[in-house]
C-alpha cells in the first residue's frame, strides 16, 4: 500500500481489519517500526478524534509527530500556471515537497467546497499532495470519504454483529448547519464490501452518488428502514444532486428511543461530534446500545493498522 485514500488501497481488507484487532490487543507489539520515522500531519479544518487518533497510533509505532494547522502558516495556492500576486504566498508544488523533506509519511485532513462538485468530488486537494509530495500520503479525510472513520465503523459492526449478516441502516438526520457527504460517502463504501444487509434512508432530495449507494436499498420512510435493524448509523450530509444544499431540516428524523425499538435491539452510531437532541435524543446517545465511544476508540487501531503498512511498504522498497 503505497498510499491510503479509500478502500480500493488495500491490498487485503481482511487482514488489515486482522491486523487492526492484533494491535488494540497489543497496541505496542510494533513500537520499533517507526522508531526514527516522522508522520506530518497537516489540517486544513477543526479537528479531535482524528488528530489525537492518529498522534496516539503514530506513538504506538514509536513514530515522532509534526502538526501543522494550515491556517497558522502561509495560504498555499493549489491552481497550476496561476499568477501569485493575491493573498496566497507558497503553492502546493513546493509546500508538499518541502514536507516531504521533514517526514516519512504525510497524513492530510481537507474538507469540500460544498460550490464546486465536479472539483470537489475530483478530491482536487489531496490529489494535488498526492501529485506533489514524495511521500506515502495517509487520508485523515477528504472532499469525498473518510476512510479511517469507516475502517473504525468496519471494525466496531465486526466486534458487535450478533448475525452473520446483519442489517445495517444509514439514515440521515436533521443539522443546523450545512455538512458534506464524506462520512456517508465512505461509510457506504466499506459497507459495500462488508457481508451485510445496507439501507439508506433520508428525505427525498438526500440521494447520495450512486457510485456510493448503487449496492444499497434505499428507503424514504425512515420507521420502515429500521425496522429489525441491527445497526443504525445516524448522520446528516448536504445535497448532492442540488449540490451543496439543506433541502430540509425535519425534526421529525431525529433519532429517538420510540425509533430504535422498531429494531432488532439495535446498536446506535455516529462519527462524532453530534449535536445532542437535534440529530439524536440523549436517552439513545447515553443508552446501553450506543456504540459512538467504541466507534472513538478504534479509531487509534484502524489508522496504526494502516500507518504499519504504509511504513513496512516505504521500508521495503528501501
Amino acid at each position: 500500500m503505497k498510499n491510503f485514500t479509500s478502500i480500493h488501497d488495500i491490498p487485503n481488507v481482511e487482514q488489515l481489519v486482522q491486523q487492526a484487532f492484533d494491535f488494540k490487543n497489543n497496541p505496542l507489539s510494533q513500537s520499533e517500526i517507526g522508531k526514527g520515522k516522522t508522520l506530518g500531519m497537516v489540517f486544513f479544518n477543526p479537528s479531535l478524534r482524528t488528530r489525537m487518533s492518529t498522534q496516539k497510533a503514530a506513538q504506538n509505532l514509536g513514530m515522532n509527530i509534526i502538526s501543522l494547522n494550515v491556517n497558522d502558516g502561509w495560504q498555499i495556492e493549489f491552481e497550476d500556471e496561476v499568477i501569485m500576486n493575491g493573498n496566497k504566498a507558497e503553492h502546493i508544488k513546493e509546500a508538499a515537497a518541502v514536507i516531504s523533506q521533514f517526514v516519512n509519511v504525510l497524513a492530510v485532513r481537507s474538507f469540500p467546497t460544498l460550490i464546486d462538485r465536479e472539483k470537489d468530488y475530483a478530491d482536487f486537494v489531496l490529489q494535488k499532495f498526492i501529485q506533489h509530495a514524495s511521500v506515502p500520503i495517509l487520508s485523515l479525510e477528504s472532499a469525498i470519504l473518510h476512510p479511517l472513520q469507516s475502517l473504525a465503523d468496519f471494525l466496531t459492526i465486526k466486534e458487535n454483529q450478533k448475525t452473520k449478516h446483519p442489517k445495517v441502516v444509514l439514515t440521515w438526520a436533521p443539522h443546523p448547519k450545512v455538512l458534506p457527504q464524506v462520512v456517508a460517502n465512505s461509510f457506504c463504501e466499506w459497507m459495500n464490501f462488508a457481508d451485510v444487509d445496507l439501507t439508506i434512508t433520508h428525505p427525498k432530495g438526500y440521494e447520495l452518488s450512486p457510485d456510493f449507494s448503487k449496492n444499497a436499498t434505499i428507503e424514504y420512510n425512515q420507521n420502515k428502514a429500521f425496522k429489525n435493524a441491527d445497526f443504525v448509523y445516524a448522520k446528516n450530509w448536504s445535497s448532492f444532486n442540488d449540490y451543496g444544499k439543506i433541502l430540509s431540516q425535519d425534526e421529525n428524523w431525529k433519532i429517538t428511543s420510540e425509533k430504535m425499538a422498531l429494531t432488532n435491539n439495535g446498536k446506535f452510531m455516529h462519527c462524532l461530534p453530534v449535536r445532542r437532541n437535534v440529530v439524536v435524543d440523549d436517552s439513545v446517545l447515553d443508552g446501553p446500545n450506543s456504540l459512538v465511544i467504541e466507534q472513538a476508540n478504534n479509531r487509534t487501531f484502524a489508522t496504526q493498522s494502516v500507518l504499519f503498512d504504509l511504513l513496512k511498504n516505504k521500508k521495503n522498497e528501501l
